[in-house]
């Protein structure tokens, strides 16, 4: 029929999808989100944050006694930052228990006890200690060796046993002149009047303690004698001294 219209064909393909609007929105929107994931990826990178900031200058340090400060700088020994997850290296050594003595660790103050023997593994008896051996006795000091010189006691005189007057005849029997020193004990309570040395040169004389000690003023000649004498009163009825000695040699006669 001449007097309709003829219907217009629908676009098919990409005229269809450019005539439909919220095609395009989507598709704006979709870029829009794209680039700004790719703009927050690109900041993330390269924001402040994250870029490596300016090393520290190295510390210098001043030798000692020069007075200058040395230029070149010199790497401080300062401690690794520690990483999650992982242990850093320990450097200082690990301390040391020490055993104590002279006391428990606790600090009462008693003494630690020796450890035990471990019991046999056959469950036998434990094995008795070994016996300690004393250390052996030190020897005895030699005995000095006698004097030459021999003194032989006797009475001159007496009164009443009251008093007396006695001697000791001294003889040197080694071959070169020695001294000598005669030590005498009289009866207790004695009272010394005088001593003397017959025909030589005198010595000194002292009473001490009930002791009458003699010493010789010159040496005695070899192979010779010297009698030495005193007087003593008040004896309490003796006349015989209990001790008499020559340079330590008990004296013959008593």
């Amino acid at each position: 029929m001449s007097g309709m219209r003829r219907a217009q064909p629908r676009a098919h393909g990409a005229g269809a999808l450019a005539s439909s609007p919220w095609v395009v929105v989507a598709t704006g929107v979709l870029v829009m989100v794209v680039l700004l994931i790719v703009a927050l990826a690109s900041y993330r990178s390269r924001g402040p944050a994250f870029e490596a900031g300016p090393a520290d200058p190295a510390p210098t340090y001043s030798l000692p006694g020069s007075g200058e400060t040395d230029r070149a700088p010199v790497a401080a020994n300062l401690p690794e930052p520690a990483v999650p997850g992982l242990t850093p290296r320990r450097t200082d050594p690990l301390p040391v228990e020490l055993p104590v003595v002279g006391g428990d660790p606790s600090g009462g103050g008693g003494a630690v006890p020796p450890p035990a023997d471990p019991p046999p593994a056959d469950g036998g008896a434990a094995p008795a200690p070994a016996p300690t051996t004393p250390p052996p006795a030190a020897p005895a000091p030699p005995a000095p060796p006698s004097s030459p010189m021999t003194g032989r006691f006797s009475v001159l005189d007496s009164w009443n046993n009251e008093a007396f007057i006695g001697e000791v005849l001294l003889r040197n029997r080694d071959r070169v002149a020695r001294p000598w020193t005669v030590r005498l004990v009289p009866p207790a309570g004695s009272r010394l009047v005088t001593s003397w040395v017959e025909g030589a040169p005198q010595g000194s004389s002292r009473m001490s303690g009930g002791v009458f000690t003699y010493t010789s003023g010159v040496n005695v000649a070899p192979g010779a004698t010297v009698p030495l004498r005193f007087h003593f009163e008040n004896t309490g009825g003796s006349i015989r001294p209990s001790r008499c000695t020559v340079d330590g040699v008990a004296c013959s006669g008593l």
